[in-house]
């Protein structure tokens, strides 16, 4: 692990390792006590719009993949992604998060054309659209696109490869790579809790985010759905998975760190346990009601019935009761302004 981080590889593991509430306070207590004095106690809200639920990649664990027959499928149109940004606008949002599967339907000029209409509001644009061509995302940046979100998923590569059939860890890493030199703010991230991950393999995790020098850090608990090959699989745990985020605030002190809708979906209290450990990011979403249900990554999500109005509403009175307050402008990377600042 590169030096001058407080943690190095070697002291990873016991950390990973460690189980009950008792002996994580003091590590969540730390986590948050760096949050705090490097990137404040304001917390970023991104408007998130899931425009489409159509994904050409069969991951085991995803509700969206290829071969799920029982999901009714979807996409927006152009038009409609429009009006949804230009609400994201109206609520005061400073960013917008486009995200689907892997659905080439939105060639690269139509999210061209997207990322300029955000752009024309002023807001930043985040990209999650999985893994699209050298092409596709150069172009895109070029166009104005700030960030992309691609989560690693998991680090071991012969898990990767069972979990994910026909991709590697390597392409998607090399993806990230190739997105850092094009000037985006990357995303990284993975699953907590995944069948056949082990202690080593979450350290792994942890240890490509400093390595790629992630300017955002999403990690979940995997939970298993329905129509998945793991559907009878054990989920994870939100204890691990806050762990998990903590230890990512220490190695990466600077960095975005979202508290998952995937927390608040098993624990009523997940995505506040989250933000008292560490995290500074939550993405409410602006997802039409009448589709949200079918973006289906995980069962039992939470906000489904809300306007995205009403979303943030409740964000907003929940970030107050635990004394944060609500950050505007575009939230970008600190360490992303600083390169961009040194040339």
């Amino acid at each position: 692990m590169a030096a001058g981080n407080r943690l190095m590889g070697e002291d990873l593991l016991p950390l990973v390792e460690l189980a009950s509430p008792e002996e994580l306070a003091p590590l969540f207590t730390a986590a948050d006590q760096v949050r705090r004095r490097m990137v404040g106690d304001a917390v970023h809200l991104r408007a998130l719009i899931e425009f489409s639920n159509y994904c050409r990649a069969n991951c085991l664990y995803c509700g969206l993949r290829r071969e799920n027959r029982n999901l009714a499928r979807y996409r927006l149109s152009l038009e409609e992604i429009e009006g949804l940004i230009a609400e994201a606008y109206r609520l005061g949002f400073g960013t917008v998060v486009l995200q689907s599967g892997e659905d080439l339907w939105y060639d690269a000029d139509r999210m061209a054309r997207l990322i300029r209409y955000a752009k024309s509001l002023g807001l930043a644009v985040t990209l999650s659209l999985g893994e699209r061509s050298p092409e596709e995302v150069a172009y895109w940046r070029k166009e104005g696109a700030d960030r992309y979100l691609l989560r690693h998923e998991t680090a071991n590569p012969a898990l990767h490869r069972r979990l994910r059939p026909g991709r590697s860890l390597e392409g998607r890493v090399g993806l990230l790579r190739y997105l850092k030199e094009l000037g985006y703010q990357i995303g990284a991230g993975f699953m907590v809790g995944l069948p056949g991950q082990e202690a080593a393999d979450l350290v792994a995790d942890l240890e490509l985010l400093v390595e790629l020098e992630a300017d955002m850090v999403g990690i979940g608990p995997f939970i298993p759905h329905p129509d998945t090959p793991l559907a009878g699989a054990p989920g994870g745990r939100v204890l691990e998975t806050v762990k998990m985020v903590a230890l990512a605030r220490l190695l990466l002190p600077e960095a975005l760190i979202p508290a998952t809708t995937a927390l608040g979906s098993l624990d009523p209290y997940g995505r506040e346990n989250a933000l008292e450990a560490g995290a500074n990011v939550v993405m409410p979403s602006l997802t039409p009601k009448a589709v949200r249900r079918q973006y289906a990554l995980y069962p039992g999500r939470i906000c489904l019935d809300e306007t995205g109005e009403q979303c943030r509403a409740c964000l907003e009175a929940r970030l107050r009761r635990l004394g944060r307050t609500v950050a505007t402008g575009p939230g970008h990377s600190l360490k992303w302004e600083r390169r961009n600042r040194n040339g």
